[in-house]
């Protein structure tokens, strides 16, 4: 988007949404989506978007699209997932929502949308944000907050979009509540949450009731983020001996969002001269005939951090967003000016101010309050790769329940995974940076656990009572029952190929797997 264009928005557009003196019901009607333009008919579940105030005073306000689950499967009955994009900068409209677990996907036309069979609202009602102003078709009135967002205003925003959205819809208070992202939102996802669980401190029943977060190649911690991924760029050949040892010395693995003059240097050698013309987000996959001159543009940034995906694949959405009538049909840029819209904000990523070194203490913390956390990783992303991931896990030191072994997506084999107290790890084999969108199959096979996955752990939410197991070198068929929560678990049978090791666990409605407190509680 313009940096003129953006200003004028951002000076002349006013809040649309004060305190609302209207009831629930009223909002909602107002923001109930009757039809997108180019929408598939009769697709058999609700929708709802608009802007949620998050501070009146600087006329800042976020711009939400609430997919709920098909009426076949009972969306309320479903549990709520919050879904952010990263950059920091992007919209999670254009990519979440556009390009990955959305239920549509925009033609090349720009025109037309069509289902995606591998949507996460058939599991769940899916709440896409997007954060923080400036981004996508949320907005400040203030010029200069757009030159001085960073992780603590983000989070702070998002948290009161949540408090006053739940009063928008009241009917999802007290439901179970995810929050989910990618890449950069690997620092939006953990801030959020340890702020809702710390404000739901000494609270019996939290209207906003948090159970965990699931995060997808994630930027965790830029120390071991450095090291997995200039040793993945060599590994994988993408880079030379002397660059590598380069990188490893002028980047002293410190901020990925404010590097040195020095690291700079050592990444545009690397990105730029070496590498070549690859899709950096998805290895295995040709590039947009753009992506190198996209690269060019680094400004001394880190490309992983300051973008999202492909740029071929956001023409769509660039397209579809800036029609008026999709617009309209969004409640949003309500007043109608004639600004280009766009999938990332220049100017609030190249302005970001605080970044934290790392979210490792975030995590030792919400493990400790026994909230789960699921982390997925593409295996051929070079942005934020596995390698990286793993790094950052091995960091927290976590017991290890289950080991290193495959998971399946019926008999295809979708990637592997390891089991820790308080944290399972997944990688979605030949997936990239957007996992979801580059394998839609094996993506959501991980994430499916209504249907058993052969080598897919899904334990519980409370401890078994009892299990049953056959021979160590046969595949195991483990039945177990739950019991305690207010949920009613089902005998659960998933055949396991890891060296005889049994898998303990019962069909979750929510995509995301939970794992046994402790293996000792097993009688």
């Amino acid at each position: 988007m313009a940096c003129s264009s953006r200003l004028y928005l951002v000076l002349t557009l006013s809040i649309y949404v004060g305190i609302s003196l209207a009831s629930p019901l009223e909002d909602q009607k107002r923001d109930k989506i009757t039809k997108l333009p180019g929408q598939p008919g009769n697709v058999g579940f609700d929708q709802y978007s608009g802007y949620v105030t998050v501070n009146e005073k600087r006329g800042r306000a976020l711009f939400y699209w609430l997919i709920e689950a098909p009426h076949s499967r009972i969306p309320q009955s479903r549990p709520l997932v919050l879904w952010l994009n990263g950059g920091p900068g992007c919209s999670s409209i254009a990519f979440g929502a556009s390009e990955e677990i959305g239920p549509f996907r925009i033609r090349p036309n720009g025109k037309k949308l069509f289902l995606n069979p591998y949507a996460w609202n058939n599991l769940a009602n899916l709440l896409f944000l997007d954060s923080p102003a400036g981004v996508g078709f949320s907005y400040a009135n203030k010029t200069k907050d757009l030159y001085t967002f960073g992780d603590g205003k983000t989070a702070k925003d998002a948290y009161t979009f949540l408090v006053n959205w739940f009063e928008r819809f009241p009917q999802y208070k007290h439901r179970e509540f995810y929050i989910a992202g990618e890449s950069y939102a690997g620092h939006y996802v953990p801030q959020l949450a340890q702020l809702v669980y710390q404000r739901n401190k000494g609270i019996k029943d939290p209207v906003l009731n948090f159970k965990g977060f699931l995060v997808g190649n994630p930027v965790t911690d830029d120390y071991h983020d450095h090291v997995g991924t200039f040793e993945y760029w060599w590994n994988h050949g993408l880079i030379s001996d002397s660059t590598y040892s380069r990188l490893r010395i002028a980047c002293n693995f410190g901020s990925s969002q404010h590097p040195t003059k020095q690291c700079a240097q050592a990444l545009r050698v690397a990105v730029i001269k070496e590498q070549g013309d690859i899709d950096p987000y998805s290895l295995n996959t040709m590039p947009c005939n753009e992506s190198l001159l996209f690269r060019h543009g680094l400004n001394g940034r880190y490309p992983w951090i300051s973008r999202a995906y492909d740029p071929c694949t956001e023409r769509h959405s660039n397209v579809y967003y800036n029609r008026p009538k999709v617009q309209e049909a969004l409640h949003a840029n309500i007043t109608g000016i004639p600004y280009s819209w766009k999938s990332c904000s220049d100017i609030v990523g190249t302005y970001w101010t605080d970044s934290p070194l790392s979210m490792l203490p975030i995590y030792r913390e919400l493990i400790d309050a026994g909230l789960k956390i699921w982390v997925f990783s593409g295996d051929t992303d070079t942005v934020v790769p596995l390698t990286a991931t793993r790094y950052s896990i091995a960091a927290l030191k976590l017991p290890t329940i289950l080991n290193w072994y495959p998971w399946y997506d019926n008999t295809k084999l979708g990637g592997w995974s390891q089991v820790y107290k308080g944290l399972t790890f997944v990688t979605v084999r030949g997936a990239g940076h957007e996992d979801i969108k580059c394998l839609f199959g094996n993506a959501f096979g991980a994430l499916e656990t209504r249907k058993p996955l052969s080598g897919c752990f899904c334990a519980c939410l409370a401890p078994p009572k009892r299990q049953t197991k056959r021979s160590l070198n046969e595949v195991v068929v483990v039945q177990i029952w739950v019991h305690g929560g207010s949920r009613k678990a089902q005998f659960c049978k998933l055949g396991i190929r890891d060296n005889g090791i049994p898998l303990l666990a019962y069909t979750l409605e929510l995509q995301i797997c939970i794992i046994l407190e402790s293996l000792g509680e097993v009688k």
